[in-house]
C-alpha cells in the first residue's frame, strides 16, 4: 500500500507527459503594457518553447521562475524560448513588473488575468509547465515544482531537440 501511495505521489508531483502532438490552444495575452499577443504566433520562431504558468502570491512558482533563469543562457542558445504566464489577476498584476526587475528575469512575461487560457489548457495547478514545439504542439506538461525539477525539464528539452 505505501507503494501504490508513493507512487501516486511521484505521478502528481512530476507531472505527466501530455500525449505527443495535442495542440496548444490559441489564446490572446496581453504583454505587461498591455499589447495584446497571440502566444501561438511565437511558437514558430523557435525551436521549442517553455510556458510556465505562475503568479506573485505563488512562492514555487517564483522559485522555479528562478531556478530555470539559470539556465534560460542554455536554452536562448539553443532555440529554447521561455515565455512565464501570469494568472495574477487585474488587482495583482501591478505587483508583476517590480517583480520581474528585482529578479532579473530576462524572459518574456504574458498576463493571462482572466484566466481564459488556463481554462483552455484544463489545469488547476500552478507552477504549470508546457514544451511546445514549433507547430505549437504541446510535447510535455508538469505540474508543481520542487528544486531539481528545472534540471528534469532541462533534461527533457535537450532530449526533445536531439
Amino acid at each position: 500500500m505505501k507503494i501504490l501511495i508513493a507512487t501516486i505521489a511521484s505521478a502528481l508531483m512530476f507531472g505527466a507527459s501530455i500525449s505527443p502532438d495535442k495542440p496548444f490552444p490559441s489564446a490572446r495575452l496581453k504583454t505587461l503594457d498591455g499589447k495584446g499577443v497571440v502566444l501561438n504566433e511565437t511558437f514558430g520562431k523557435n525551436k521549442l518553447t517553455v510556458v510556465s504558468f505562475w503568479a506573485t502570491w505563488c512562492s514555487p512558482c517564483k522559485k522555479e521562475l528562478d531556478a530555470m533563469k539559470e539556465l534560460y543562457g542554455e536554452w536562448k542558445a539553443l532555440g529554447i524560448e521561455l515565455v512565464a504566464v501570469t494568472i495574477d489577476d487585474a488587482q495583482a498584476l501591478n505587483k508583476v513588473k517590480p517583480m520581474i526587475a528585482q529578479k532579473s528575469w530576462k524572459y518574456t512575461v504574458l498576463s493571462d488575468q482572466n484566466k481564459d487560457l488556463l481554462r483552455s489548457l484544463n489545469f488547476q495547478t500552478i507552477p504549470q509547465t508546457f514544451i511546445v514545439d514549433a507547430s505549437g504542439n504541446i510535447l510535455y506538461s508538469h505540474s508543481g515544482y520542487t528544486p531539481g525539477d528545472e534540471y528534469e525539464l532541462d533534461k527533457k528539452l535537450r532530449g526533445l531537440l536531439n
